[in-house]
C-alpha cells in the first residue's frame, strides 16, 4: 500500500534518495536489503524515502532563537480560482443579463452573479400587481402584504434585513405558486427621529437650531434630507433583491396618505374616539415634546450613581438612586413634624399634599392638619389615601406631585388636589419655583438639598434601586410633565381586536405571542396622539377666537373652542354656526403640534392602496393577506392597525400576523450604533473593509467618545473586515437563524458559510451542465421519465427525494417555518444531488457505449430535472444565483409559448405522486449505509483516493442481498472499490480483510492484503491497547474491588462500569 501511489519506475531517483538516507543515519542498505538492525521498514518510514526524505526522522537541535521573527524569502503563488477577479461588463439597465453564451466563471462570485437581474426584473414588470386580476381574483389566490415601513432617517440594518428575506422569499413563492401578488413599498416619516437628526446635522454643519430659520424654512431642510436618504434606503431594498412593487410606492408624507390621515382624525374625532385633554406625559426636556412609550429606554440603577445629564453643564455629574429624606412642619406645632423620601427632591417645590394612610395610628392626630412648605410659606393639607400609601415601606408617609407623578397625579384626581407644574417644556424651573425660578431642573436639586439643609429639614440619606426612563432619541431622562394633549379612546377598539382573535378571525404567528395581543389590549390606555414638533402631519385642528377676544388655547376651560375640520374654511364655518358670529369676525389658528407617527403608520394598509377613496387598488388588495414584522411593535404598529382598520373600514386590515425574532449580535447585544454592532446589510452583501467601517462610524452623529466605543467593538469583531458574501448568502443565513425563540444572536461567520454554499452549488450546477448538454427539456421532463421505464434505481432514488423536497419546502414556506425549508434545500442539494446523485451518474453518464444509452439518458433527464425544480424552490430565498444558474440550463427559449422568461414567474414545482418511491429510498438507505461503512475502513487505514481495494459485504437476509446486488455499481462508485461482491449464505471473505459491523443486518469487509503493513497494524494496535485499554480495565476492576464499591456506589455507575468493563 505503500508504494501504490508513487512513480515507482523512477529507480534511480529512489536508489539516490535512500543512499543518502544510509549516509546520514550512518546505516548500510545495499541492492534493497533490510537495515543492519534487520528491523523492517514502517509505513511512515517508505513515505519518507518516496518524498525523497530519510527513513528516520532525524532529531532537531534546539534553536534558542527560534522564536525570533526571521526574514522569509517571498513565495511566488499563484492566484487562486476564488480570488480571480470576474466582473460583468454586460448593460446593466434593464436589459436582460448577457451570459456570454452561457461561459461561467470558474467559481462564485456574488457581484458577478447578482449584476443586472435586479434591473430587468423590475423593467420586466414581473414586480407589479396586476389590478385587474385583482378584482376578479378570490382572497384565497392573491397575496398581498405591505413593507413595514422603515424610518427615513437612515440606513437599513440587519433586523431590516431579515424583514425582507422573510417577506421576499414568501412573496416570491406566492408569485411562482400563480396567487396575484402585491408586495408593497413604503417609508416612514418618523416624526421625532427625523426631526431629531436634521438639527443635530443643521447644529454641527450651520451653527443653527431650528427655531433660528422658521419653521417653513426648517421644513424644506428636511425635504431635503429625506430626498437624499430616502433613496439610499430604497437603494438597499432593491440591493437585497426585494421584489415590491415600486409603481406603488408610497412614503406616509406623501399627498394621498396626508389626506387618509386627516380623514382619519376627522372621523375618529366625529365618533367621539379622540378628544383633548390636560394629562402627564413623557416628556423630553431636550426634544421638547412628548414622545411614545416605544422611544423611552430604560436604565436600572442598583443606588447611588453619578450621571451627566444632557442640557446640562458636561464638566458636571448629577446624583441618581438616592432617598433624600426631608422634614415638613406641621402648622401650629412646634414639634410634630412629617418626614418624607424622595429620589427627585427637585419636585417637591410641586408638592400640594403629604398623604397617609388611614389606618396608621402613627399619624391618626395629624388627619385633616396643614403642613408648610418650606419655600414660599404655602400650606399643603395632610389626607389619607389608602391606594398611594403603603404604611410599612419608609416612613409611611408620601409627598404627593400631581404634576410630576403617574401615581401622584391618580393620587390628586381620588382627593381633588390642586396640580403645580414646576418646569417649562425645556426643563428650566418656572414662576411656580419661586427662588429657583430659570434653574436647570439637575442643579435645582443640588441647590434645593443644600437650602433644606440651612432651615435643618434634611433628615438623611439612603442608597436607593431604580429605574430611570432615557429618551432614546436625544438621551435625555424623561419627565413626567402635565400638558394638554390630544388623545384616541382605546377601550372600544382594543376589545374589537381581541374578539377577532378569540373567535378565531385573525390569526397571530408564532401563537405564544397571543397572550401578550390579550394582555395589552384588555389593558390598553387612551393614546397620546400628538406631539410638539414640526415635522410630521400637523393636526387638523383649529383654535377659534372672536376676534379681539382674549382667550388661551392651552387652558383647558376653553377646549369648547377647538374645532377639528378637514380645512380651516371648514373649522370656520362649523364655528360660525356654533358661536353664532360670522366668519368675517373669527380668526383660526390651527395647531401647532403634529400626530404621532404611529397614527399614519396605523393607516399604512389601506392608506396606501388609496383610502379613503373605494379605489381599484383598494377594492382588489384590501384587506391584506399577512402583516410580517418584529415582535417588538406588536402593540405600537400592529394593533393600531388592527384597531383603525377595524373602526375605519369596517375590515380586519389583513388575516394573519407573523412576528419574527429580533436580530442581536453574536453576544446577545441588541443592535446599537453606540455599540458599534449595527450593520449595514450592504456591507455583508458587497464586503467591507475595517477602514471602511470605521469611517461610516466618524461620519455619523454619535458622539465623540461613543465613536470610540464603537471603534474598539468593531475592531474586535471585525478584524479584518466583513468579506463578500452576497445577498443570497445573507438572505438564506438569516432564515437559517429562524429556529430561534425570541431573538437571534447572529453570528456572521455564518453567513460567510452560505457564501460557500452558494460557491458549492454554483460549482455543482456549472459541472452538472456538462452532463446534460443532450437533453431535450420539456414542460413535462418528470412525466416522461417516469413513462420511460429507463431509470434505474439511484434514478428513481433521487426523484423520490426531490418529490420530498418539494412537499418540505412547500409545507414550511405555508408554516412559515424558514428554519426548515433551507434545511430541506441545503439538505437536498448538499447531501443528495451534490454528495451522492451527481458522484454516482459519473461512470454512467461517461460511458456512452450504446449498451448504456438508455441509462446515460435517464441519468441526464433526472439530473436535468433535479437541477430545474431544485433552483426553483430555491428560488424564493436565493433569487439571484438561482435565476443566473437556472438561464444556463439547457433548452431555455426553445420550450414554446409558455415558457417562463424568468424563474420568477416560472411555475413553483409541486408534489407529484408518481415520483414518490419509498421502496427505492429504503433500499438506497441500504447501500448508503454500506457506502459509508466502506468509507469508515478506508479512514481507519488511511486509504488514499488513489487505492482501490476490493471489499465484500454481508446482508442478513437474501432480499437484502438482493437489493444489494443490483447497486452495487453504485456502491463501488462512492466507496472507491476495485471491486464489489455480495457474498452468498455461508460465505466466507477471503484472509486478509479488516471488518466493520454496521448492524446486524449489515457487514462490510475490505481486502488489505498487500495494501498495509500487517505488523506495524498489529504494534499500533497494541500500543492503544497497553495505553489506552489496559489501564481502563485496571481502574474499574480497582474500583469494583473497593471496599464498599456494591453499598456506597449508585447501581447505575455500577452498570455502567460493568457495560464498559465487557466492551
Amino acid at each position: 500500500k505503500g508504494f501504490d501511489h508513487y512513480r515507482m519506475n523512477d529507480t534511480e531517483k529512489l536508489s539516490e534518495s535512500i543512499k543518502n538516507d544510509v549516509e546520514n543515519e550512518e546505516t548500510t542498505i545495499q541492492n534493497g536489503e533490510k537495515p543492519i538492525s534487520g528491523e523492517k521498514l514502517s509505513k511512515k518510514a517508505l513515505k519518507r524515502l518516496a518524498k525523497g526524505g530519510p527513513a528516520v526522522k532525524v532529531a532537531k537541535e534546539k534553536d534558542p532563537n527560534k522564536w525570533a521573527k526571521k526574514d522569509k524569502p517571498a513565495k511566488e503563488s499563484k492566484p487562486k480560482k476564488a480570488d480571480i477577479e470576474v466582473k460583468y461588463e454586460g448593460p446593466t439597465n434593464g436589459e436582460k443579463k448577457v451570459l456570454n453564451d452561457h461561459s461561467m466563471p470558474e467559481a462564485y462570485k456574488p457581484h458577478y452573479v447578482e449584476a443586472a437581474w435586479a434591473e430587468w426584473w423590475e423593467k420586466s414588470g414581473f414586480y407589479i400587481a396586476d389590478v385587474k386580476k385583482g378584482l376578479e381574483t378570490c382572497a384565497e389566490d392573491k397575496f398581498v402584504l405591505v413593507i413595514p415601513p422603515p424610518n427615513v432617517t437612515g440606513s437599513l440594518h440587519l433586523g431590516h434585513a431579515l424583514t425582507s428575506a422573510i417577506q421576499d422569499s414568501l412573496t416570491r413563492w406566492h408569485r411562482m405558486k400563480g396567487d396575484v401578488t402585491l408586495y408593497l413599498p413604503g417609508m416612514d416619516h418618523a416624526g421625532i427621529a427625523t426631526q431629531t437628526v436634521v438639527e443635530k446635522k443643521l447644529a454641527k454643519d450651520e451653527g443653527l437650531s431650528r427655531h433660528d430659520l422658521g419653521r417653513e424654512e426648517f421644513l424644506k431642510k428636511v425635504w431635503k434630507w429625506k430626498d437624499e436618504y430616502g433613496g439610499k434606503i430604497t437603494k438597499q431594498i432593491r440591493r437585497i433583491a426585494s421584489s415590491v412593487d415600486w409603481t406603488r410606492e408610497a412614503f406616509t408624507m406623501d399627498e394621498n396618505l396626508s389626506k387618509a390621515v386627516i380623514e382619519a382624525f376627522v372621523r375618529l374625532h366625529d365618533k367621539n374616539l379622540i378628544y383633548r385633554d390636560t394629562r402627564l406625559v413623557n416628556w423630553s426636556c431636550a426634544l421638547k415634546s412628548a414622545i411614545s412609550d416605544i422611544e423611552v429606554d430604560y436604565i436600572d440603577l442598583d443606588g447611588k450613581t453619578m450621571m451627566h445629564v444632557p442640557g446640562h453643564p458636561k464638566d458636571k455629574k448629577y446624583e441618581f438612586g438616592m432617598l433624600t429624606l426631608f422634614a415638613y412642619k406641621v402648622k401650629d406645632s412646634e414639634n410634630d413634624e412629617l418626614v418624607v423620601a424622595t429620589t427627585r427632591l427637585e419636585t417637591m417645590l410641586g408638592d400640594t399634599a403629604v398623604a397617609v394612610h388611614p389606618e396608621d395610628k402613627r399619624y391618626s392626630h395629624l388627619h385633616g392638619k396643614l403642613l408648610i412648605h418650606p419655600f414660599g410659606n404655602r400650606e399643603i393639607p395632610i389626607i389619607t389615601d389608602d391606594v398611594l400609601v403603603d404604611m410599612s415601606f419608609g416612613t409611611g408617609a408620601v409627598k404627593v406631585t400631581p404634576a410630576h407623578d403617574p401615581n401622584d397625579y391618580e393620587c390628586g384626581k381620588r382627593n381633588n388636589l390642586p396640580s403645580i407644574n414646576i418646569l417649562n417644556p425645556d426643563g428650566l424651573l418656572n414662576s411656580s419655583a419661586g427662588v429657583f425660578e430659570g434653574m436647570l431642573r439637575y442643579e435645582a436639586r443640588v441647590e434645593i438639598e443644600r437650602a433644606l439643609e440651612k432651615k435643618g429639614l434634611i433628615r438623611g440619606k439612603e442608597s436607593n434601586k431604580m429605574r430611570l426612563g432615557i429618551c432614546s432619541r436625544s438621551g435625555d431622562i424623561i419627565e413626567p410633565y402635565l400638558t394638554p394633549q390630544w388623545y384616541v379612546k382605546c377601550e372600544e377598539m382594543a376589545a374589537k381586536a381581541v374578539a377577532e382573535v378569540k373567535e378565531g378571525r385573525l390569526r397571530i404567528e408564532p401563537a405564544v405571542h397571543i397572550k401578550t395581543w390579550y394582555h395589552w389590549l384588555e389593558n390598553a390606555r387612551d393614546w397620546c396622539v400628538s406631539r410638539q414638533l414640526w415635522w410630521g402631519h400637523q393636526i387638523p385642528a383649529y383654535f377659534i377666537k372672536k376676534r379681539g377676544e382674549n382667550i388661551s388655547h392651552s387652558d383647558p376651560g376653553n377646549n369648547d373652542r377647538w374645532f377639528v375640520a378637514r380645512s380651516k374654511e371648514s373649522a370656520l364655518n362649523e364655528a360660525s354656526e356654533k358661536l353664532q358670529t360670522p366668519v368675517e369676525e373669527l380668526d383660526a389658528e390651527q395647531d401647532s403640534d403634529v400626530l404621532d407617527t404611529w397614527f399614519s403608520s396605523g393607516l399604512f394598509p389601506f392608506s396606501t392602496l388609496g383610502w379613503p377613496e373605494e379605489t381599484d387598488d383598494f377594492k382588489a388588495f384590501y384587506p391584506n393577506t399577512l402583516l410580517e414584522t418584529g415582535m417588538d411593535i406588536l402593540f405600537f404598529w400592529v394593533a393600531r392597525m388592527v384597531m383603525l382598520g377595524l373602526e375605519l373600514t369596517e375590515k380586519l386590515p389583513f388575516k394573519t400576523v407573523f412576528l419574527h425574532p429580533m436580530v442581536r449580535d453574536k453576544y446577545g447585544r441588541k443592535m446599537s450604533k453606540s455599540l458599534g454592532n449595527v450593520v449595514d446589510p450592504l456591507g455583508v452583501i458587497c464586503g467591507c473593509t475595517l477602514g471602511s467601517l470605521l469611517s461610516k462610524l466618524e461620519m455619523g452623529n454619535l458622539p465623540k467618545k461613543e465613536v470610540e466605543t464603537a471603534k474598539k467593538a468593531q475592531k474586535a469583531d471585525f478584524p479584518e473586515g466583513i468579506p463578500e458574501c452576497g445577498t443570497d448568502a445573507l438572505r438564506f443565513g438569516l432564515l437559517a437563524y429562524m429556529i430561534q425563540g425570541n431573538n437571534i444572536n447572529l453570528d456572521l461567520n455564518r453567513v460567510v458559510g452560505y457564501r460557500n454554499f452558494c460557491n458549492k452549488l454554483w460549482n455543482a450546477t456549472r459541472f452538472a451542465l456538462t452532463y446534460v448538454t443532450e437533453v431535450k427539456p420539456s414542460m413535462n421532463m418528470a412525466q416522461m421519465l417516469i413513462e420511460s421505464g429507463e431509470r434505474a434505481p439511484r434514478d428513481r432514488w433521487i426523484m423520490s427525494r426531490l418529490n420530498r423536497a418539494i412537499a418540505e419546502t412547500n409545507r414550511c414556506f405555508g408554516d412559515y417555518d424558514f428554519s426548515g425549508a433551507t434545511t430541506s434545500l441545503y439538505h437536498f442539494w448538499l447531501y443528495e444531488l451534490c454528495d451522492h446523485y451527481l458522484e454516482l451518474i459519473k461512470p454512467v453518464v461517461n460511458d456512452k457505449s450504446e449498451s448504456n444509452a438508455k441509462s446515460r439518458r435517464a441519468a441526464q433527464g433526472c439530473l436535468y430535472l433535479c437541477l430545474d425544480f431544485g433552483l426553483k424552490l430555491l428560488h424564493p430565498i436565493m433569487p439571484f444565483v438561482t435565476e443566473d444558474l437556472w438561464q444556463r440550463l439547457p433548452g431555455r427559449g426553445t420550450l414554446g409559448p409558455n415558457e417562463p422568461s424568468s424563474i420568477m414567474i416560472a411555475k413553483y414545482p409541486t408534489t407529484y405522486e408518481a415520483m414518490n418511491d419509498v421502496e427505492a429510498e429504503e433500499n438506497y438507505e441500504l447501500v448508503k449505509t454500506a457506502i459509508h461503512t466502506a468509507r469508515s475502513l478506508r479512514a481507519d487505514y488511511n486509504l488514499t483516493p488513489q487505492v482501490r481495494p476490493t471489499f465484500y459485504i454481508r446482508l442478513g437476509s437474501k432480499k437484502l442481498a438482493e437489493v444489494m446486488k443490483n447497486q452495487l455499481e453504485d456502491f463501488s462508485t462512492l466507496a472507491k472499490a476495485g471491486e464489489a461482491k455480495v457474498l452468498e449464505e455461508g460465505e466466507n471473505p477471503p484472509k486478509g480483510c479488516a471488518i466493520h459491523i454496521a448492524s446486524t443486518e449489515l457487514t462490510v469487509f475490505i481486502l488489505l492484503a498487500g495494501l498495509v503493513d500487517f505488523e506495524a497494524e498489529i504494534e499500533k494496535l497494541e500500543k492503544q491497547k497497553a495505553q489506552k485499554i489496559c489501564p481502563s480495565i485496571e481502574g474499574i476492576v480497582k474500583r469494583r474491588n473497593a471496599e464498599g464499591y456494591t453499598s456506597k456506589v449508585p447501581e447505575a455507575i455500577r452498570q455502567a462500569d460493568e457495560q464498559r468493563l465487557e466492551e
